[in-house]
């Protein structure tokens, strides 16, 4: 089908651009979803420097690699959260500032806008990011959350958010939640509630990963059937269930890579993600963008993974029948 195969820079922020984008040739990729982190895009310099978004886009061209989103999750992440200490380690220091929880929202609220405007420069249509959310500890109704509390909830993420989005619409970009524990939404349900909290403006959509849906007991296909003009860009991020009578869901406050955890990421093809059935879904609601490897899986070497699963996707890709099979045997 010919939908282009990138690779998340995400997690591979430790590497320079330059670096990030001989690797993304060399594992196979046809481009990059650069992570506003790292030095693979400053929102800052792109603002500021007149020639910084041409020099990314020449070293892009150099390696013949697409971008086709840039993805602000840190920052978007502090912009609805009740902020404590661990903000700190994931945000810019001049969106961390002095600290102050109202001044890092106002702040991450700001760099938003500023990303829309940096994206329009770039010439990429899609910013993928978080939203973070003030109800998610809310989550386990005990003490019990009233339904006025999660409903200020959902009103606070409009309030942030719409002057948000404002800038967006003029910018003629459009922004996809990753829908994610620790989000205004994490599943079918809380987004639902999170288009209607902000009245379902276009300018507001989702970026699908599949991994973050699995492992909650949501089968992945029924989100993009439940949201099928709402697909705005795709992660392939697989996970495992790997509940043994002794690990839970909720994974006993241990980290990502410990065996005894209930769940934990996969890379693409080894976890328990239907992909088949996904790219036959992306066919049906005619999803066109591309297909960006979000690769974690804390027990293989990340070069390994990052190039199998190039050829992985690849491979599982296929354009959708234009035909019915049985259209042979229609009478004249």
């Amino acid at each position: 089908m010919g939908r282009p195969v990138t690779l998340f820079t995400g997690q591979w922020a430790d590497l320079s651009f330059e670096t990030m984008c001989q690797k993304a040739v060399d594992f196979g990729y046809d481009g990059l979803e650069l992570a506003c982190w790292g030095d693979h895009f400053e929102v800052d310099r792109a603002m500021k420097e007149s020639d910084y978004c041409q020099q990314k886009r020449a070293l892009l061209d150099k390696h013949s690699l697409q971008c086709h989103a840039i993805s602000a999750h840190l920052a978007g992440q502090a912009v609805c959260d009740t902020i404590d200490a661990r903000h700190q380690a994931i945000l810019p220091p001049h969106v961390w500032g002095d600290g102050d929880p109202a001044g890092v929202n106002e702040r991450a609220a700001e760099e938003l806008k500023q990303t829309a405007r940096a994206a329009q420069r770039f010439g990429v249509e899609v910013v993928n990011g978080f939203t973070g959310s003030a109800i998610w500890p809310m989550l386990y109704s005990f003490p019990p959350a009233s339904d006025a509390m999660i409903d200020a909830g959902f009103a606070q993420f409009a309030e942030r958010w719409n002057p948000i989005l404002d800038v967006f619409d003029e910018c003629g970009v459009r922004f996809a939640l990753e829908v994610h524990p620790t989000e205004i939404a994490f599943d079918i349900y809380s987004a639902q509630r999170a288009l209607e909290a902000i009245a379902n403006r276009d300018a507001f959509g989702f970026n699908f990963d599949p991994s973050h849906l699995i492992w909650q007991g949501v089968d992945p296909v029924e989100f993009i059937r439940a949201f099928p003009e709402r697909i705005y860009h795709v992660h392939v991020k697989d996970a495992l269930v790997t509940l043994n009578g002794r690990s839970g869901i909720l994974s006993s406050h241990l980290n990502f890579g410990d065996p005894r955890r209930g769940w934990d990421f996969r890379s693409p093809g080894r976890g328990g993600v239907n992909f088949e059935e996904i790219i036959r879904a992306l066919n049906v609601v005619g999803y066109q963008g591309p297909l960006s490897v979000e690769w974690e899986d804390c027990g293989m070497d990340r070069d390994h993974g990052a190039a199998e699963a190039a050829e992985f996707v690849k491979k599982l890709d296929f354009a959708p029948s234009n035909v019915k099979f049985d259209a042979a045997f229609a009478e004249e």
